[in-house]
């Protein structure tokens, strides 16, 4: 099952690779595979046993050298990179002879494979939160843009109350921003090493863990050795499949409360036409397709499947077992979710917005109805049950003579009225003027008026818009700062084996 979710996977990571290739630290910087992270153990193992005493340092000009020489032919082009232990090994070997074997002290391929799992999880996490925080800030500036337009907005997929687009979207943001904690929570657990844990209980030789994993950027080690490849190994891609879900998820709601208004014959909004956004029916010469909508969500569909199959996999297995580690499904189901973020991007900044074709829709319908047992209660003591009673009686004979709010008799307003508190001890006449009650059907004054805190009234929207920005941006300073370590952690290793180097006679 996973294999056939893969092949889909890889389908649509086909015609956006150019797009992906981005998501490299930098262009000329290398491939960080597992090729790379064997490298890295090799070279870190090879500085820190020499220095402390576990690997003769009359064998470091050899095996400094053979480490050398396979990493220079695997970075030619076209060159075989092996991405495991025992295929990488007969290449030292080749180059530095059976003595490159005393690296091996301490290691088994189940903590060196955790190892570099880990590193390029985190690799392709710092990826995801990065066009997160991309995504998240095209959101936000159009929730900026849209503080003043009001629209209506749907549950049940029923026109329900007006409200402020910009505070709609940035409904939408805070989604993100959960899920940008999900994962910075996540890459705490995933930023550790288990290099120096073995197979699962340790070693007799006195490793330095700390050190190795500082020398790979990791912030701390697996603490517990049978841990390190046998359980924290198997959950780290399941969490962030969850993570990879949710983003799906909030991105097939956003794209399918678009797609309702293209069953409108003049929808309040729409895509840019071109630039790939939409394309013109073969047979029908009206229409124009929200393409770009209808892949989004495919690829949403695409990177939840491709979450499911990681849980699927580690699913009734023992400890230990290699299904759902491999990785590249793994990075395939990470940038899966990149995809859709990146596409929701581009419907961001394709959408073309109708203000005043949306207010046409809100005055066409009774979306503002439940104001009028709010104010009711809120100003008359009403009591909410009693006003709710007489709004709905104005809506239904509203909508069976067909009557638009804006045009509502002021007296046929006041009869429904007395006959609903008919027999109380309620006042029979109805407490609003005219005036008032047609504003309170009002859907702009309905926003501007609201007082809660988190709703869409001015105020209220240039906190939380002050706010989103500014979480967005600590995100990105995450991002860069997590990046950096890794970076300055890999040049230092560089730097001491190089010095390794030298000191060779």
């Amino acid at each position: 099952m996973r294999f056939h979710i893969f092949a889909l996977g890889l389908a649509m990571f086909a015609h956006a690779a150019p797009a992906l290739a981005q998501d490299a630290p930098a262009r000329d910087a290398p491939v960080r595979d597992e090729f790379f992270w064997l490298g890295e153990i090799n070279k870190a193992t090879a500085v820190i046993n020499t220095e402390e005493g576990l690997l003769d340092k009359a064998m470091a000009p050899r095996i400094t050298a053979g480490i050398v020489k396979v990493l220079e032919d695997g970075a030619k082009p076209g060159a075989k990179r092996p991405s495991t232990v025992i295929t990488f090994e007969p290449l030292l070997i080749a180059a530095a002879g059976e003595d490159v074997t005393l690296l091996h002290a301490g290691r088994s391929s189940q903590d060196m494979h955790a190892t570099y799992r880990a590193a390029i999880l985190r690799d392709d996490m710092l990826a995801l939160a990065d066009q997160l925080s991309r995504t998240t800030a095209t959101l936000v500036g159009l929730a900026e843009k849209h503080v003043d337009t009001i629209v209506p907005n749907y549950t049940n997929g029923v026109a329900a109350q007006p409200n402020s687009f910009g505070h709609y979207l940035l409904g939408h943001a805070a989604g993100l921003e959960r899920d940008a904690q999900r994962i910075r929570e996540a890459y705490a657990r995933i930023d550790r090493s288990a290099m120096g844990t073995t197979v699962l209980n340790g070693t007799s030789w006195p490793l330095n863990r700390a050190r190795m994993a500082d020398y790979l950027g990791f912030a701390a080690t697996v603490d517990n050795a049978y841990d390190a490849a046998q359980i924290s190994s198997m959950e780290q891609p399941v969490e962030a499949g969850g993570i990879v879900t949710s983003i799906a998820l909030h991105a097939g709601n956003f794209v399918e409360d678009i797609m309702t208004q293209y069953a409108q014959a003049r929808p309040w909004i729409l895509l840019q036409e071109g630039d790939g956004n939409t394309y013109v029916s073969s047979a029908m010469p009206q229409k124009r397709n929200p393409g770009l909508l209808n892949s989004t969500r495919r690829d949403a569909s695409t990177a939840i499947s491709l979450a499911m199959g990681v849980a699927i996999q580690a699913h009734n297995i023992t400890p230990g077992m290699g299904d759902p580690k491999e990785v590249k499904p793994n990075s395939a189901m990470v940038r899966s979710g990149i995809a859709v973020l990146r596409n929701w991007d581009r419907i961001l900044k394709g959408m073309v917005i109708s203000p005043d074709r949306a207010l046409e829709e809100l005055n066409s319908d009774w979306t503002a109805s439940q104001e009028l047992a709010d104010v009711l209660m809120r100003k008359y003591k009403l009591p909410f049950r009693v006003g709710h009673h007489f709004a709905s009686d104005v809506v239904s004979y509203a909508k069976d003579k067909d009557i638009k709010p804006l045009d509502f008799p002021y007296a046929e307003a006041r009869r429904i009225y007395a006959e609903a508190v008919k027999g109380s001890d309620y006042p029979a006449e109805l407490p609003m003027s005219e005036a008032e009650f047609r504003s309170t059907l009002d859907p702009i004054a309905i926003i501007r008026n609201r007082a809660s805190a988190g709703g869409p009234q001015p105020a209220e929207m240039q906190r939380m818009l002050g706010e989103a920005r500014q979480r967005n941006a600590q995100q990105a300073e995450w991002i860069k700062e997590k990046r950096a370590r890794i970076t300055s952690s890999l040049v230092r290793l560089d730097g001491d084996f190089q010095k390794l180097q030298a000191k060779a006679p």
